[in-house]
């Protein structure tokens, strides 16, 4: 499969090299490609683009930027590279107000989602939230002596999540589809609660798993 990458931070160059570790042909898109120049060399990776030549190779793109630069780097691809494509939204609603006790502040409300905003203003596009729930070191092949962790996943179209799904299980998840993209709603404060543990107690390291009884 090809995979646009849109996004050259700590969670998307880990996505692109997850992807390419499964198999998959990558390009990873950037305003600034040269300053990925050495980790594109030892990837030996050659497709280091901007964000509409990434979007635009991809059979599936991968949304992993700041949730405040979701929508302007999408309007920078445009409608038309993005049409008929799944987007797995790797976002969070993050503003730029401190943590409070652990606690980071979210720029959206409990009745709205970043990832809806973007699905009604992209409506030709399928989006996915996946990979939000969990540090960039823990998305690839996670290792924990609990178990396979979850990865909790909404949209609304049900093939996009079943590919989406299939991906999480290539990279050693366990998948809970929650719904139609209203679920993004309790899906995108998981990051919230992910990180509590890391502000108050410098751990990054774990995941969510669910449980359910026979």
């Amino acid at each position: 499969m090809n995979v646009g990458i849109l996004g050259s931070g700590d969670v998307g160059k880990t996505l692109a090299a997850g992807f390419q570790k499964h198999g998959h042909d990558i390009a990873i898109g950037t305003r600034t490609p040269e300053k990925l120049d050495e980790w594109a060399q030892e990837l030996m990776l050659n497709r280091v683009c901007s964000f509409r030549e990434a979007a635009e190779f991809g059979d599936i793109v991968v949304l992993a930027v700041k949730g405040q630069a979701a929508a302007d780097v999408l309007r920078h691809v445009g409608a038309d590279s993005l049409a008929g494509k799944t987007v797995i939204d790797v976002t969070n609603p993050i503003s730029d107000k401190p943590p409070k006790n652990g606690v980071l502040d979210f720029f959206t409300s409990y009745d709205s989602s970043l990832m809806e905003r973007l699905q009604e203003e992209f409506p030709k596009t399928s989006f996915v939230k996946a990979f939000n729930s969990v540090g960039a070191s823990c998305m690839v092949d996670p290792a924990f002596e609990e178990g396979q962790p979850t990865m909790f996943i909404c949209g609304n179209d049900r093939k996009s999540k079943v590919t989406v799904g299939m991906i999480l299980e290539e990279f050693g998840w366990g998948v809970a589809d929650m719904g139609t993209a209203e679920a993004a709603r309790a899906i995108e404060p998981l990051c919230m609660l992910w990180c509590i543990p890391g502000f108050l107690h410098n751990d990054w390291r774990h995941a969510f798993k669910l449980l359910t009884m026979n």
